[in-house]
């Protein structure tokens, strides 16, 4: 069928999967504007695209299916001459990209994690070096995420990021600081720092664990009011971080640190060289030496051989703790990785039934810690207008995964991407209510 006519050079990309893949595409975006082309994030085809590149997750099950389904529903629209090019980058088509290219053979090409400068070939464009630490931001103008490293060097069990990712590599504090001046100087207030694994941040360049210097180095950027800190590995913690937290009040008292699991034997199994009394002395220190911080953690439940001892443990780890934030994933195999030998040996049904059972813990906990809110006056960053109300978060919530503030708009005006004072009124589950304090 013939190609519909559509714009030259306007291209629509669609990302899928975590906010590591966020910072890839609005890197890809920025060199593609460079390049004059009209770019659009997720613009499906309203925006009248004739190219469409696609940059999928290839982390878990549900991941690589949303990925492929994606996939197959832009080489129909290609298919049917709706665009005239469809390329596919990112983790799935790093990790099967031979795969993929017998199965969609209506992709015009597929690309790695690190092949951006041949993708960018691909379409006749230059890699511009000027613009390395330049991105076109997707989020809102006010917060962004900032990539500390790329790569793991960790072994866990039941995880193939070192297989699409590759060894860790840090960036420079250098460059990271550049990086965050130019955010700033474009309305960014809010750095969220990611990577693979936040606490292995300099080993490879400085011979040491660096992240307690850079997070002093990204406060003193002038805009910056706050850091967070997502996706910290609780094995060999360097301590000095919650120091950092403590000594700067750009530094948010929030961290998201994956515990997977609390039964020593699944631990192990897991091979997160570390113990159950190991993870508790470090939450104890977290909290003492930063007594408002808030922890979020993410659960792994149904690794091979779990027994119903092992999920009671992690059952009492999670009452015990009492986490202000939790996720929970179940288990499914990972082609490669070392739980892959293992037997697949708990029914879906079982492992959905635990995940179920830690959220209903959690939202009990969730629950009072959000009650407990109301009276006390909070700084919230808001995000966005939607309904009646302005919507927005505390320094203990990042976008999309925690709680929100709710202020009615009929008696307040706030500016999106402004921060206001806000007495809490009433704490939900996973929402608190208030209004703005003059």
């Amino acid at each position: 069928m013939k190609t519909k006519t559509h714009k030259a050079n306007k291209v629509n990309v669609v990302t899928l999967g975590c906010s590591k893949n966020v910072v890839d595409s609005e890197v890809l975006m920025m060199q593609l504007r460079a390049n004059d082309y009209d770019v659009v994030h997720d613009g499906g085809m309203v925006d009248e695209p004739n190219i469409v590149i696609i940059n999928t997750c290839g982390f878990i099950e549900r991941a690589k299916e949303e990925s492929i389904n994606t996939i197959l529903e832009y080489a129909e629209v290609k298919t049917q001459g709706d665009i005239e090019k469809l390329y596919v980058t990112g983790c799935l088509s790093q990790r099967y990209k031979d795969d993929l290219e017998k199965e969609i053979p209506e992709v015009d090409a597929y690309f790695g994690t690190l092949e951006l400068p041949h993708l960018l070939a691909k379409l006749n464009a230059d890699y511009k070096h000027e613009l390395i630490g330049e991105r076109l931001l997707s989020t809102p103008q006010h917060y962004a995420y900032l990539k500390i490293s790329e790569g793991c060097n960790r072994t866990c069990a039941f995880c193939a990021i070192p297989l699409m990712r590759g060894k860790h590599i840090s960036k420079s504090i250098e460059a990271l600081v550049a990086e965050a001046k130019n955010l700033a100087k474009n309305g960014v207030k809010e750095l969220m720092l990611i990577a693979q694994e936040l606490t292995y941040y300099g080993l490879d360049i400085y011979k040491k664990r660096e992240l307690p210097k850079l997070l002093h180095a990204l406060a003193d950027v002038d805009g910056i009011e706050w850091i967070r800190l997502h996706y910290a590995y609780p094995s060999k913690f360097p301590r000095a971080i919650f120091d950092a937290m403590a000594e700067r009040s750009e530094v948010c008292n929030y961290l998201d640190i994956p515990f997977q699991h609390a039964s020593d034997t699944v631990l192990e199994r897991m091979r997160r060289q570390i113990t159950r009394t190991e993870q508790e002395d470090l939450i104890a220190y977290a909290r003492e030496r930063v007594p408002e911080i808030a922890i979020r953690t993410t659960l792994l439940v149904g690794f091979p051989g779990e027994t119903e001892e092992e999920f009671e443990e992690l059952c009492d780890f999670v009452q015990k703790m009492r986490f202000e934030r939790v996720g929970v994933f179940t288990y499914s195999h990972e082609e490669n990785t070392p739980a892959d030998t293992l037997p697949d040996d708990i029914p879906q049904e079982v492992k959905e039934a635990r995940a179920a059972r830690i959220m209903e813990i959690q939202q009990d906990i969730s629950a009072e810690k959000n009650a407990a809110l109301a009276g006390k006056t909070l700084k919230v960053l808001f995000d966005r207008k939607e309904g009646e109300y302005f919507i927005g978060r505390t320094e203990y919530d990042s976008p999309e995964v925690d709680n929100e503030v709710l202020v009615h708009a009929e008696k307040n005006y706030i500016r999106v991407g402004d921060f206001a004072q806000v007495r809490i009124t009433e704490g939900q589950d996973y929402d608190l209510y208030g209004e703005l304090v003059s």
